[in-house]
């Protein structure tokens, strides 16, 4: 049986370690931490590291939290928050994978993934579910909605809607993430009526406010769709753009989830 705690790790007497968790070769442990039952902590990952922001002072307490059963693979990093008593957290049941970054005052929903060297800057926000794809970048204060898709190698200026599929420099909306709501069980007449409320928000030529009317009055009122609603509501910075129709942001003809069956 593997020891509790390897030879090499280093470890403060101020830390407060469960007697079920692991700590692996060659990791640090500072005296603030708290690792729970059947934590596994392996090598060369960064959690609660000081912020990258030039405000930020010096002492000012605050930390990381990580959900039961999340998975972050070597060299993640994710640092703690700016203000006093606050957390940058990571919900349950995520996959943080090699090379990712999560910075401070970030919010993870649970059963998120990201995808290997893909940048969340500060006061983030992803939905549960979401998929960061590999490479992409945020802007800071960025939202990414419940459900949705971020294609590799995206730039994320803008929030993202629920449920959405989106890909680009910037990304840009190209339906719905239908492969994604299908493993996630959501029924065939809820997704499509996402379809509709996604052709009714990118491509009636509405401005989002009015196309929000319209799917209030139009469509029924089930979970998903009030989700979409409430989200693009509450857009301070806007949502990202459509893509332009059949064709992606290099001029290439693409198949998109519009043309897939629900």
């Amino acid at each position: 049986m593997a020891e509790p705690v390897h030879p090499t790790a280093v470890v403060d007497p101020g830390a407060r370690i469960h007697p079920a968790a692991r700590i692996g070769a060659f990791s640090i442990v500072g005296a603030e931490a708290t690792i729970g039952a059947d934590v596994e902590v392996g090598h060369h990952c960064v959690l609660g590291g000081r912020p990258q922001d030039l405000k930020f002072k010096e002492g000012t307490p605050s930390g990381v939290r990580i959900g039961a059963g999340t998975v972050l693979r070597e060299y993640v990093t994710i640092h703690r928050a700016t203000r006093a008593d606050g957390w940058t957290d990571v919900g349950e049941g995520c996959l943080i994978m090699a090379m990712s970054h999560i910075a401070h005052d970030c919010k993870v929903g649970q059963g998120a993934i990201i995808i290997n060297y893909a940048g969340i800057t500060g006061h983030c926000e992803i939905g549960e579910r979401a998929t960061i794809g590999g490479l992409t970048g945020m802007v800071p204060f960025t939202r990414i909605g419940a459900y949705a898709y971020v294609g590799g190698v995206s730039k994320v200026t803008a929030d993202v809607p629920p449920y959405m599929l989106v890909d680009g420099i910037p990304a840009v909306a190209h339906g719905i993430n239908v492969v994604g709501l299908r493993r996630a069980g959501m029924p065939a007449p809820e997704r499509r009526v996402l379809q509709d409320a996604y052709r009714l928000l990118y491509r009636s030529g509405l401005t989002p406010q009015r196309a929000l009317e319209r799917i209030r009055s139009e469509l029924p009122t089930l979970p998903p769709v009030v989700r979409l609603v409430e989200f693009v509501a509450a857009a301070r910075h806007g949502v990202c753009g459509a893509a332009r129709r059949g064709a992606d942001e290099t001029g290439d003809v693409t198949r998109t989830p519009e043309s897939e069956p629900v």
